[in-house]
């Protein structure tokens, strides 16, 4: 079992590209699975979660490979609508492959996901969206069963937001017959960006980034070609390592207009930041002071998966930082390790109070989910002395070489 060792005390220097965005990976890859051609995703992320949904591409049927950051996808051969419960088990993103079985078979057969332990996940919201358009679908065991014959347009009304059931209805929508219209729908950038790949791909649809999506459905779509655009929360994360440990970092191949309230809080903080065409620049060279409020939304809000390591480079500012996480209910799991490293959390329910503490000490511990992972080698960065990180299988999910980034920016890090 690999660990991370992580000597704090090392100020940041240095430049470090930004990878694609795993969300905007994994629904594409889904999608490519409804083409009958060879699709090709460029900037393609290296991560375990990648992995798993090219181990599903394979498994239903298509041929797959990858060279470099580019992803192929040939999709033109027979599907088959079930993916096994072992590899629907590693993910919470796998049920996306719901909307884009069923669209191109007319039926799916899959498990329920499984991914970070973050609270309940109900796909209740995906359900809805697919009868909407038609499906059967009935759940024993936990395994659904949909079908279709060929679905129908019709309006899909989300009553919350939800990124995976607004792509799953998009999914399902471009082969269905007829228009449909979804109200309610989340507009994350990632969600634009599979609009532009399902666009390449021949399918109608518009109106994503906005709260209504139309599709007009298609008989098939053909392969395509797209790059993916930046990770934004891998950039907040490298950012925030850099306000915790001190220094200056450039990202390049970012995405800053898609960054505003990362940015706005890491500002707040007394960092400087400044932007171009494809580049973030950020300096700490005094102490941090607190934020002072921290509210996650949906975009264009505070997006969740930020706070933990935004929380972790917090946690030495000056004054006290309150943090109300909206979306996830167990988005905390990872407060009490920060605690034995020293810093001064309080959370109940929703709400974390964080008061700034002078020194961190570095512990043994390890992740217990994706972006808690990262808040603590966050913190270890700032701590005295060596922590110890385990729980690597949860960080390699969305992120292609914590400890080798980490290392180029000036970190004492290993991976061991």
């Amino acid at each position: 079992m690999s660990v991370l060792k992580i000597v704090g005390g090392r100020r940041l220097s240095g430049s470090v590209r930004v990878q694609g965005a795993k969300n905007s990976a994994l629904p594409m890859l889904a999608a490519s699975v409804m083409t009958e051609g060879i699709s090709v995703l460029r900037n393609c992320p290296a991560l375990s979660d990648v992995e798993t949904t090219l181990e599903i591409l394979r498994h239903v049927g298509c041929r797959v490979y990858r060279d470099g950051d580019a992803v192929y996808v040939d999709a033109s051969g027979p599907i088959s609508p079930e993916v096994p419960d072992e590899l629907m088990r590693r993910m919470r993103s796998s049920v996306i492959f719901l909307g884009a079985l069923l669209a191109r078979c007319g039926e799916a057969a899959l498990s329920l996901p499984g991914g970070c332990e973050l609270g309940p996940r109900p796909v209740d919201l995906h359900l809805l969206a697919l009868r909407a358009l038609g499906a059967e679908i009935t759940e024993a065991a936990g395994r659904l069963c949909c079908r279709a014959g060929r679905l129908r347009g019709g309006h899909i009304d989300l009553p919350a937001v939800s990124v995976g059931a607004t792509e799953n209805a998009m999914l399902a929508a471009c082969l269905a017959e007829g228009t449909t219209v979804i109200t309610g729908a989340a507009r994350e950038p990632e969600i634009q960006d599979l609009q532009a790949f399902l666009r390449a791909a021949g399918a109608l649809v518009s109106g994503a980034g906005s709260g209504v999506i139309r599709i007009r459905g298609v008989e098939k779509l053909r392969g395509a070609e797209h790059r993916i655009i930046p990770d934004r929360i891998a950039a907040a994360t490298w950012l925030a390592a850099c306000a915790s440990a001190g220094g200056s970092v450039r990202l390049y191949d970012a995405d800053p207009g898609r960054c505003g309230p990362i940015l706005q809080v890491l500002r707040r903080m007394g960092c400087s930041v400044s932007t171009g065409e494809g580049l973030i620049t950020l300096e700490r060279r005094g102490g941090l002071v607190s934020p002072r409020s921290v509210v996650t939304r949906p975009y264009p809000g505070f997006p969740t998966d930020a706070q933990p390591p935004l929380m972790a480079a917090a946690l030495r500012a000056r004054g006290t930082t309150v943090m109300i996480e909206t979306i996830f209910e167990a988005r905390y799991r990872h407060v009490p390790a920060l605690r034995r490293m020293g810093a001064d959390v309080r959370t109940e329910g929703k709400t974390a109070v964080i008061r700034g503490v002078e020194r961190l000490r570095g512990t043994e511990t390890a992740a217990a989910d994706l972006r808690g992972g990262a808040a603590l080698a966050v913190a270890a960065l700032a701590a005295e002395g060596e922590t110890v990180l385990g729980g690597l299988q949860h960080v390699d999910r969305g992120y292609e070489d914590l400890a080798g980034t980490l290392a180029a920016l000036g970190a004492e890090v290993i991976r061991i």
